[in-house]
C-alpha cells in the first residue's frame, strides 16, 4: 500500500463532501479517501464503498497526485447531438414561434435543420434549450405571448 497522507483541512472537506456534495461521484470518491485514511485497506474500502478494487487506487492516486481539485473534477461529457450546432437558432425561431405539440416542433426541426427526430429527441431538446413553454425554463427569459388580438409580444 501506498502512503496517502491527508492533512487536517482536506479532511474536514473531505468528511463534508462524503454526504453534501452534489455529484453522487464525487461523495463516493470522498468515502473511499475517508476509509482508506481511517485505516481501512483498499480491498475493505472498495467493499464498503461499492466500487471496484482499481477504482479506490484511481481516487487515491488522484487525491495523492491533485488533491481535492482532482477528487471533484468530473470529466466525462458525452457525445454533442447533431441538434447542438442548431441549438441558438432553433432556441431563437422557437421563443418566436412556440410549438404546440412535439410534432410541431419535430417537424419545424427538420424543416429548419434537416435533421429528423423522433418525439422522445425532440422533447429532450426543447427541455435543455428551454425553447418550449413546457421546458424547464428559467423564469427571468421573456417569453413571447399572444395577444386577444392575435399579435405577439414579448413578456417580462
Amino acid at each position: 500500500m501506498r502512503p496517502v497522507p491527508v492533512t487536517a483541512d482536506d479532511l474536514a472537506a473531505i468528511a463534508h463532501d462524503r454526504y453534501h456534495h452534489p455529484v453522487p461521484l464525487v461523495q463516493k470518491r470522498m468515502e473511499v479517501v475517508w476509509l482508506y485514511h481511517h485505516g481501512q485497506t483498499q480491498a475493505a474500502c472498495a467493499a464498503l464503498a461499492g466500487v471496484s478494487h482499481r477504482s479506490v487506487q484511481r481516487y487515491l492516486d488522484a487525491y495523492r497526485d491533485g488533491g481535492l481539485t482532482a477528487l471533484r473534477r468530473v470529466e466525462w461529457r458525452g457525445p454533442a447531438g447533431e441538434l447542438a450546432a442548431h441549438a441558438a437558432t432553433l432556441e431563437d425561431y422557437f421563443l418566436q414561434n412556440p410549438p404546440h405539440t412535439v410534432a410541431e416542433a419535430a417537424a419545424a426541426i427538420e424543416r429548419l435543420t434537416g435533421v429528423r427526430r423522433g418525439p422522445t429527441q425532440v422533447r429532450q431538446f426543447l427541455k435543455k434549450t428551454s425553447g418550449w413553454r413546457g421546458g424547464g425554463s428559467a423564469t427571468s427569459r421573456p417569453r413571447p405571448t399572444r395577444t386577444r388580438n392575435g399579435s405577439s409580444s414579448t413578456a417580462g
